[in-house]
């Protein structure tokens, strides 16, 4: 009986070693089949599907085109490759024998037009969109050009001034929003009240070689705002090359409105970008309700340079100098507003001037550390310094006439008035920054990326205004005998902090049968001496394309975003003793929290052999801890409190695509309900909608060429923006709120090709030392619609209120030369 049962264990332990030699030898008889994928160009494809035909047998290219997979002995085995965005290819192997490589190229699907590719959309697996800054060259745009004009066309993002380069992101304010450029954080002055004043924008789209922009849910390596980011790669000239743009807008006084150039050049260890800008905008301005002398100037030198001192060592040095001058008279204005049966002029007679400076230093050095293909080192250090000033003596006499039916068209007064408004600002910002950061790929689908920060801020704030009316001789308010300003605000305050930071994030990629799944995992931790709070960020995000419909991509995000306070945030408006009101920095202000949830995909699809996708998102922000703010054209007060909650939930869709064969348009619509609960103590809760939070938002980018003739083209830009919360001045959202009417603007630009693309039409003489040149002809604000840009507001004798609508530009004709050498 023993005997047996140990011929039975016998047998079965030779029965599996059988089976697993078997096994073991089946496999070695297995060839492994590898190799790199490339496009026309030579550059590795990623994300392309190498199938077995007819089988679930397959893998994906990683980020440098290579792939890998096993297939059994056969007679012959029949290989796909396909990529969305180029044809498929088929390779045939006969009778395979051991290992082998087979490389292959891909043929993109894209049609070349001169010097426009209009290739396949790409695959969005994470919230990271991308932008094709050469559309700016022929974008119609007030500014001259600016990375921000391309970006408020996308889902998600509205903006309401065209002087200004600030957008709202998913309701929320202009300092949510993060602009990255090569890796580290730019800034912008903080006293700017109006987008008269802005100027330029840091970016500088001469310079630009990608644009990178997530309105929500973006990664941990990514700073501690709760909106966007925006992320900017200058680049990197292969040999000498240059551009430059002029702009003259053909008013009463035509005068030249825009002007850049740049300049690039290589060499075997150093590439050199150096940009410079140019804007006068005063004849835009001239188009306004007021007639005023405008004399704004605005300068902008930036350079970025690249040193390769050893093969694995490489230096970078972005360096910015911006100036910006602001001189404005006022002489009168009238304006006419209100309904149909009740309709309000106001007119006013000015006296005075307001002189304002900001100019802004930024430079940053990178130095980097390649010790293999696979991993990556590196040092950061920038420096910003702005200086602002802004000084104001203004006087008006006005009246506020009503004119109605009832008075067969006259003219009655109902107020008559004067005011006076004196400023005299001065503010001092410092911030600098060194950090470390690192990139290492433990396999070809699964990167690590960590970096840590410390940044030392310091702020000298001076603040000196006051605003005084009267009402008939009578000065507003009145308190008896004494003669009191209607408004005032001081402040003498200085603050000096640091701030670190860190973070760690894990970019995994893997294949399963249903298809590739795309994983980013990540912390970030903030802790800032001056309210000594530590914050803790964790965020991720998983994006899907399946095996069974590659055209199709699905994403999920979700993430803590704590925004821990700028200067600005900290101010607190009180009244002192002497009842003048003062700015106090609260130290016990904490970050503001949002927790979005973004649940979004894209479906790419052809219509008559031409590209399109549709993208859709659904979102929700939870927010706690909010800082409220009230806007004022561009100008943001905050309450300096912690004193409220509330949420943004919104829906986001956008169509691209060829809707003229051979040109990429879009179109965007975004749907948003956007809500907080002031509950400040002492004093009543208020349910109010954020400040930036349009109920609609339709944009538009559309392209098309002339038939037959593609050197002529035409860009058309729309925006229909629904209109946001006013609230009135020092009142809060305690007062009477109403929402100003919807923004609506449509920009056109014509533009002719004289030299460059598929020919040469004029190649002798000078012309033939440009690589293209094109002339154009655009018209800003083609309806002719005036958008109501802010408000004014003016108190008769009897203390009732009224807001008079400050207008923005109307149509104007611009005529633009571009070239590229």
């Amino acid at each position: 009986m023993k005997s047996k049962r140990r011929f039975t264990r016998c047998g079965l332990l030779a029965t599996v070693l059988s089976l697993c030699l078997s096994l073991t030898t089946a496999w070695a008889q297995r060839i492994k089949i590898s190799g790199n994928v490339r496009d026309a160009d030579g550059n590795p494809v990623e994300l392309v599907l190498v199938q077995v035909k007819q089988t679930m047998n397959g893998a994906m290219t990683d980020e440098k085109g290579f792939y890998s997979l096993t297939v059994a002995p056969t007679d012959s085995v029949v290989l796909v490759f396909s990529c969305l965005g180029y044809h498929k290819a088929e390779r045939i192997i006969p009778r395979p024998a051991g290992d082998m490589r087979v490389n292959v190229q891909l043929t993109s699907a894209a049609l070349e037009l001169g010097e426009i590719a209009v290739t396949a959309t790409r695959r969005q697996t994470t919230t990271m969109e991308h932008l094709d800054a050469n559309r700016l060259k022929v974008l119609p745009d007030p500014s001259g050009g600016s990375i921000e004009s391309l970006v408020v066309t996308y889902a998600g993002v509205s903006s309401n001034n065209e002087l200004s380069s600030q957008y709202s992101v998913r309701g929320g304010s202009y300092d949510e929003n993060m602009v990255y450029v090569n890796g580290m954080e730019v800034f912008r002055p903080l006293l700017i009240r109006s987008g008269q004043q802005e100027g330029l924008s840091f970016v500088n789209p001469n310079l630009t070689e990608q644009v990178q922009f997530s309105a929500g849910g973006f990664e941990a390596r990514y700073g501690d705002k709760m909106s966007s980011v925006l992320d900017i790669t200058y680049k990197r000239p292969k040999g000498w090359e240059g551009a430059a743009t002029l702009g003259m807008l053909a008013s009463s006084h035509p005068t030249l409105s825009t002007a850049n150039a740049y300049v690039g050049s290589a060499s075997k260890r150093f590439t050199q970008v150096t940009g410079i800008r140019y804007r006068m905008s005063s004849s835009l301005l001239s188009d306004a309700d007021s007639r005023a002398e405008y004399e704004p100037r605005f300068v902008d030198l930036q350079t970025f340079m690249t040193y390769r001192p050893a093969p694995k060592w490489e230096v970078n040095f972005l360096g910015n100098i911006a100036s910006n001058h602001y001189s404005y008279r006022p002489i009168e204005l009238q304006t006419r507003f209100g309904t149909t049966e009740e309709q309000r002029v106001f007119h006013v007679y000015f006296d005075g001037r307001e002189r304002d400076r900001f100019d802004t230093y930024y430079g940053a050095l990178t130095l980097k550390h390649t010790p293999s293909d696979k991993s990556e080192v590196g040092l950061q250090a920038f420096a910003f310094r702005s200086n602002e000033e802004e000084s104001y003596d203004i006087e008006g006499a006005y009246r506020l006439d009503k004119v109605g039916e009832e008075s067969a068209g006259e003219a009655s007064s109902l107020s008559l008035a004067s005011y006076h408004e004196h400023a005299r600002n001065r503010l001092q910002a410092t911030v600098a920054h060194v950090g470390v950061y690192g990139l290492s790929q433990l396999s070809s689908f699964h990167t690590l990326k960590w970096g840590a920060g410390l940044q030392s801020e310091r702020f000298v704030d001076r603040i000196s205004e006051w605003e005084s009316h009267d009402s008939s001789g009578y000065s507003l308010p009145q308190t008896g005998r004494e003669v009191n300003v209607i408004a005032n605000l001081f402040s003498n305050n200085s603050l000096s902090s640091m701030r670190g930071s860190g973070y760690a994030q894990d970019v995994i990629k893997f294949r399963t049968p249903q298809g590739l799944f795309t994983v980013i995992a990540g912390l970030r931790a903030t802790y800032w001496s001056y309210n000594r709070e530590l914050l803790i960020s964790p965020r991720a995000s998983v994006g899907f394309i399946p095996t069974a419909n590659q055209d199709i991509t699905l994403r999920l995000a979700t993430g803590l975003y704590s925004q821990s306070p700028f200067y600005k945030e900290l101010r607190v408006e009180e009244q002192d003793a002497g009842g003048n009101t003062v700015v106090r920095l609260n130290s016990d202000l904490k970050a503001q929290r949002s927790i979005h949830f973004i649940l979004g995909g894209d479906y790419s699809f052809k219509v008559g052999g031409r590209n399109f996708k549709l993208s859709s998102e659904v979102y929700y922000k939870h927010l706690s801890r909010i800082n409220p703010y009230t806007v004022d054209n561009v100008k943001i007060r905050y309450y300096g409190e912690n004193c409220a909650r509330g949420y943004i939930v919104g829906w986001d869709t956008k169509l691209f695509g060829e809707f003229v064969p051979g040109a990429d348009s879009w179109i965007s619509l975004s749907l948003m309900q956007a809500r907080q609960t002031i509950d400040r103590t002492g004093q009543p809760t208020v349910h109010a909608p954020l400040p930036n939070s349009p109920a609609y938002n339709l944009s538009l980018y559309f392209q098309d060429y002339f038939p037959g003739y593609r050197r002529a083209m035409v860009n058309l830009r729309g925006v229909l923006t629904g209109g946001l919360p006013v609230t009135v001045p020092r009142q809060g959202y305690t007062g009477n709120t109403f929402r100003t009417p919807a923004y609506r603007r449509v920009d056109i630009g014509f533009t002719y090709q004289l030299v460059g693309g598929e020919s040469r039409v004029m190649d002798s003489g000078l012309l033939r030392h440009f690589k293209n040149l094109w002339i154009g002809v655009d018209v800003f604000n083609l309806l002719d619609i005036y958008n109501t840009g802010s408000y004014y507001w003016i108190t008769d004798v009897y203390n009732h209120r009224y807001a008079v609508p400050n207008y923005l530009t109307g149509r104007q004709l611009n005529l633009r030369v571009s070239a590229d050498f």
